[in-house]
């Protein structure tokens, strides 16, 4: 069999395992005055991050709660743009974690989430402590860890691309209503001008 070939299967195996991790990632909007929550059960001992990004809407803030299944709060901030934080469950239940808009009377947000519970188990675990993987089985496991970094960095690309260009059509639409705003006082004092010079040369009766 050559070499070749096992890389290929090992390829193919990395294929097969790379989602299967206890992740979520969502993308939801978030009304003006309104509070939007997700829960989670986690086992005592397991750990999970939290991960969030504003993708459109106003400043791009948002008010950010994590509690534990007896209500006290993890973590906690406001008019947040970004960040990302982890914790160790210390007990088992259910886990909160509240988006807040409450603040803005006007404008929703869209709001992206990554919720990742646990701590993903290693592709190809050896067979005793003793053992150490082979050149192969270490070359697989380097390429799996790889591609998860490659799937983050484009998830992160991807929510400032969308971040960018929401930025720029929101100004291009203040641009615009800027220009059609002067082009519309340029024709009224125009007029006024006109109509100011036109009664100066006018015969009175």
């Amino acid at each position: 069999m050559s070499p070749n070939f096992m890389l290929v299967c090992f390829i193919l195996i990395l294929q097969q395992n790379i989602y299967k991790t206890e992740t979520v990632q969502l993308t939801f909007e978030l009304p003006d005055n309104e509070v939007q929550c997700f829960y989670e059960h986690i086992n005592k001992g397991v750990s999970t991050t939290v991960e969030f990004q504003v993708v459109t809407g106003g400043n791009y803030d948002v008010d950010v709660v994590m509690k534990n299944p007896k209500g006290t709060v993890l973590y906690q901030d406001q008019k947040k743009q970004y960040d990302s934080f982890r914790h160790s469950a210390e007990m088992e239940g259910v886990y909160e974690v509240c988006f807040s808009n409450e603040f803005s009377t006007f404008t929703h947000k869209v709001v992206f989430l990554d919720w990742t519970v646990g701590d993903e188990a290693p592709l190809i675990a050896p067979a005793s402590p003793e053992k150490a993987l082979t050149f192969m089985e270490s070359s697989a496991q380097t390429i799996h860890e790889k591609l998860n970094e490659i799937v983050d960095h484009q998830t992160h690309y991807r929510l400032r691309e969308s971040q960018g260009r929401s930025h720029a059509e929101d100004l291009n639409e203040r641009v615009q209503i800027w220009s059609i705003a002067n082009l519309c006082v340029i024709f009224i004092v125009g007029f006024l001008q006109v109509s100011l010079i036109r009664s100066f040369f006018s015969k009175r009766k």
